[in-house]
């Protein structure tokens, strides 16, 4: 590629310059030598973040064990079905009851490949390095989901305990099969806009379409089980009182026993990189054909907090989407936007705003957890109770602490039942979305 005049090679006299400005800065060979030794994050940790990060809350929900999702991507999963026995704790006095991950794990990853053929057909007569065929092959089997993905599964092939389908070692680590289900989903793309190519006719093309599918099934049961069509129901609740029921089916468990309909949730973003009060729909990561739509109702966010304080006050947790790889403390279990002072460690502003982070990349909806308390001062919240799904070994038990102004810039997607928005914001439900393109920064 030929040098243009923008192009700009660095001299020694410009190499000079930085040498000389190093030496300028006070206390620089002090600083160096800390963050050469103990990392960036550990010579920038404020030591108050404590103090602001205290575990006590106006409004607690009661809470048992955490799950946890071990090497796997399955957040989103886990924080929706976090949501769902929540209720189910409450109503049967069985604060350690858990639904299985696995089982609707298995249903993902069939029903991924499926739409994944849909939308390879569909593209078919465009290039490889068309944007949106590029967006569909890069990561065929990702782990990672929204709550409509995991909403939309559970309507469809309902929930199952723990005790029917356990984990398996790949539901637990997912590298070796995903990678395997990339190379397979990725062999067929090719073979089906081969002969979408050469013009086969639709009787070939459906039929290798059909046979790639029961491949990904036979994939599937072997890396996770078969899931049941029918189990017994066990549990003990904390009276130590025997509930147990017998051939109960998945799909007729979750309509008897769980008082929730997921039609009535809706997501509510904060993503200042768009308009507010507009809903957004994300097509392109939709897990199941005919089921349920990802859509966004952007609101302020203000307006996203007050819903989420109004469903915890009513006793009922919170799904919510953000970027915990920013500021967090996993062994402690903090989220707090000063935990690091990377900017008056280098002396360097590193400051965005969250409109900039998203338009950028910088920001990530990389992590979704579940909201089980907050503490008010004033009717307003200082910080949040979070309950994760790394296991009991990471804050305290399994639960982090987040200041509100984390929330401020690190949440981007919170879940609340419809009745705690405005008459107006409910409206804004029955419009037709802005469909968001496979790249957009909430996805």
């Amino acid at each position: 590629m030929p040098e243009t005049k923008l192009d700009h090679e660095l001299t020694t006299t410009e190499i000079a310059a930085l040498q000389a400005d190093l030496q300028a800065q006070p206390a620089h060979q002090v600083i160096s030598r800390a963050t050469i030794k103990n990392g960036v994050l550990a010579a920038s940790e404020d030591p108050q973040a404590a103090v602001r990060l205290n575990r006590t809350f106006s409004v607690e929900l009661p809470t048992g064990k955490v799950a946890n999702q071990k090497h796997s991507g399955r957040c989103w999963l886990f924080a929706t079905l976090n949501v769902i026995r929540h209720q189910f704790a409450a109503k049967y006095h069985v604060k350690d009851f858990e639904l299985s991950q696995s089982y609707l794990f298995f249903w993902d990853r069939v029903e991924r490949a499926n739409i994944f053929y849909d939308r390879i057909l569909r593209t078919a007569d465009q290039p490889l390095d068309d944007r949106e065929v590029a967006s569909i092959l890069e990561s065929p089997d990702n782990d990672g989901g929204q709550w409509a993905m995991g909403a939309a599964l559970v309507q469809k092939y309902g929930v199952v305990p723990t005790s029917a389908m356990p984990e398996s070692f790949n539901s637990n680590d997912t590298t070796g099969i995903g990678a395997a289900m990339n190379l397979k989903l990725r062999k067929d793309a090719l073979a089906l806009r081969q002969l979408v190519a050469d013009g086969a006719s639709e009787e070939k093309i459906a039929a290798t379409r059909a046979q790639a599918l029961k491949e990904i099934y036979r994939m599937a049961v072997y890396a996770f089980g078969e899931p049941p069509a029918t189990f017994d129901l066990e549990f003990k609740d904390d009276d130590h009182k025997l509930h147990r029921a017998a051939g109960l089916t998945p799909q007729g468990f979750f309509q008897d026993y769980f008082d929730i309909d997921l039609d009535d949730y809706v997501v509510i973003s904060n993503s200042p990189d768009k308009a507010f009060d507009q809903l957004y729909r994300l097509p392109s990561q939709e897990n199941i054909v005919g089921g349920k739509h990802i859509t966004f109702l952007n609101l302020p966010l203000a307006e996203m907090k007050r819903a989420a304080v109004a469903q915890l006050q009513s006793g009922e947790a919170v799904w919510f989407g953000n970027d915990v790889l920013q500021q967090m403390s996993r062994e402690r279990g903090f989220l707090d936007s000063h935990l690091f002072q990377i900017s008056d460690l280098f002396g360097v502003d590193l400051s965005l705003t969250k409109a900039q982070r998203l338009a950028t990349g910088e920001a990530n909806v990389s992590h979704a957890m579940t909201l089980t308390g907050v503490n008010l001062v004033d009717d307003a919240p200082n910080r949040w109770k979070v309950e994760n799904s790394w296991g009991e070994k990471n804050g305290d038990k399994g639960y982090f602490v987040m200041t509100d102004e984390w929330l401020d810039d690190f949440v981007y997607e919170v879940v609340v039942h419809k009745r705690f928005l405005t008459s107006a914001q409910q409206a804004l439900l029955n419009a037709e979305p802005h469909v968001l393109a496979p790249w957009d920064s909430l996805a």
